[in-house]
């Protein structure tokens, strides 16, 4: 459970919906619904598949516990509804999904491996066009896993078990830590995630090594890089400083001008 928790703490497709919104009240009140939001539904997932279990103890595969009830025990048109909504709960958090990563991937990955780090006036990268490409690919790569783990449970705690490992502790480093680099953080997802694939092939899947163990050894990845690396520039620190307090990127004394500050 707390694995699924942290993995929607730092999750980028939960992020990117965060920084859609008007200002940081909308945000916060946003977030706060949708939390609430997302218990009561977690409630809800776990009634079905109870009363599933009481309704049909000989179920053959507990994934189809939601279908049987939706198919065997609501009205038609009720039915059609449910599934329906199941369906486009499903196709919405597959593609926020899906653009999350082919985001990253596209601007944060390929772009610096072609040495395009800043977009300019008269650059005519096509950036919606590679983010398409990056879409598809990853697209048919989710595809590809999804048909060789036939168990939901296991493809959430791998997807989950990767993100949380490789992603929380320099997420929260970054946060809480000014000493924190950036090589700091590209090391310990590097070493988290590698750890935690490693160990859920030699544990198994299900097993709690993967997660324990990969998160100790992104900690020390990115504490370790951190300190042997050079601190993170002072000016770059207050912008971040700044930028969470939701203060102005410019202090006001600084863009004041000579003469309102000789008046």
């Amino acid at each position: 459970m707390l694995i699924y928790s942290f993995g929607m703490l730092i999750g980028q497709d939960i992020w990117q919906r965060v920084f859609t919104a008007r200002d940081d009240k909308v945000a916060r009140r946003g977030g706060t619904a949708a939390g609430t939001y997302c218990l009561a539904y977690a409630v809800a997932g776990a009634v079905i598949g109870t009363a599933a279990k009481v309704l049909y103890p000989k179920l053959d595969a507990p994934d189809d516990a939601f279908a049987t009830i939706v198919k065997d025990s609501l009205p038609v048109g009720v039915k059609g509804l449910v599934l329906a909504a199941a369906l486009s709960a499903v196709m919405s958090t597959s593609s926020g999904a899906l653009i999350a990563c082919a985001t990253v991937a596209n601007n944060d990955i390929w772009a610096r491996l072609r040495g395009r780090t800043l977009r300019t006036a008269g650059d005519s990268h096509d950036e919606v066009g590679g983010n398409r490409v990056f879409i598809l690919i990853m697209g048919i790569a989710v595809i590809g896993i999804s048909v060789a783990l036939n168990d939901v449970v296991e493809a959430l705690t791998v997807a989950y078990n990767v993100l949380v490992g490789g992603l929380l502790m320099p997420i929260l480093g970054g946060l809480l830590w000014k000493r924190g680099t950036g090589a700091g953080a590209l090391a310990s997802v590097g070493v988290g995630g590698l750890t935690v694939i490693a160990l859920m092939g030699w544990k198994g899947i299900l097993a709690n090594e993967p997660i324990y163990f990969g998160l100790l050894a992104s900690l020390v990845a990115y504490v370790a890089v951190s300190l042997a690396t050079k601190p993170t520039d002072a000016a770059i620190l207050d912008a971040w400083r700044r930028r969470l307090a939701g203060e102005p990127a410019t202090p006001a004394s600084e863009t004041t001008s000579p003469a309102a500050a000789g008046a």
